[in-house]
């Protein structure tokens, strides 16, 4: 099941919660099921998620998904000062000047951002930012990508080494998420880098033997097993 409303959401972080998952990465969708950045729809999803999943972090995504300017963008930050969000560095070089804002305002918020990092050359946009002050020097929390969603392109575990390799020299606190059906190896090689892991429906419905996973709770869970039998131990952050 693909949750949509405040309450399936709220649902989804409780049992995802008890499956393992520290904190939730959040999408909220319009009235005919759509992206959306909408800061009362946030809202209205993020209320109900604390009341059922206390503790739990809540991340808010800023991703533009083809809809979204960077000044969109920009006001959902605004709008909400959310205590964590993701901001896709490739987004927001469409309007540089739109991403100091941007930036500047999510550390005066407090926000902890993670950027999001589809390749290389999102690494290479980064630290040039970081040295123009675009970014601010503290904020070095980053989620790199495996794959994509269109067109669709399976995430490999072998892809995990460039990111690395590339981002060695910036001393980041690293996460990754994978598309396609070896999402769980990926996540695997990321935790014996030493990376943290995003999981669930985002990137991947099924199990490595292609079997449609009942929700995301089973995806977290799977996870954690598989984690587990590798010889890790769960942290929650």
């Amino acid at each position: 099941m693909l949750p949509i409303t405040p309450q399936e959401l709220a649902q989804t972080a409780r049992q995802c919660q008890a499956a393992g998952a520290s904190s939730l990465h959040l999408h909220v969708r319009d009235g005919t099921g759509g992206h959306s950045l909408d800061a009362g729809r946030y809202r209205e999803a993020m209320a109900a998620i604390r009341t059922a999943a206390p503790g739990m972090g809540i991340q808010i995504t800023t991703e533009s998904a083809g809809i979204y300017s960077p000044e969109a963008q920009l006001a959902c930050l605004e709008a909400l000062r959310p205590a964590a969000a993701s901001i896709a560095i490739r987004e927001m070089a469409r309007a540089p000047e739109i991403a100091a804002r941007a930036y500047a305002l999510s550390a005066e918020a407090g926000t902890q951002v993670q950027h999001i990092l589809y390749s290389p050359a999102c690494i290479a946009q980064l630290t040039s930012w970081y040295v123009a002050g675009v970014v601010p020097a503290a904020m070095r929390d980053v989620i790199f990508v495996l794959g994509q969603y269109a067109p669709a392109t399976p995430g490999r575990a072998e892809g995990l080494v460039e990111f690395v390799s590339a981002a060695q020299a910036l001393e980041l606190s690293w996460s990754l998420c994978a598309f396609g059906r070896d999402e769980r190896a990926c996540l695997l090689a990321a935790i014996q880098a030493g990376g943290h892991v995003r999981v669930g429906f985002e990137n991947n419905l099924e199990t490595p033997e292609g079997r449609v996973l009942k929700d995301n709770a089973a995806s977290v869970a799977a996870l954690v097993k598989a984690a587990s039998l590798a010889g890790h131990t769960l942290k929650r952050t």
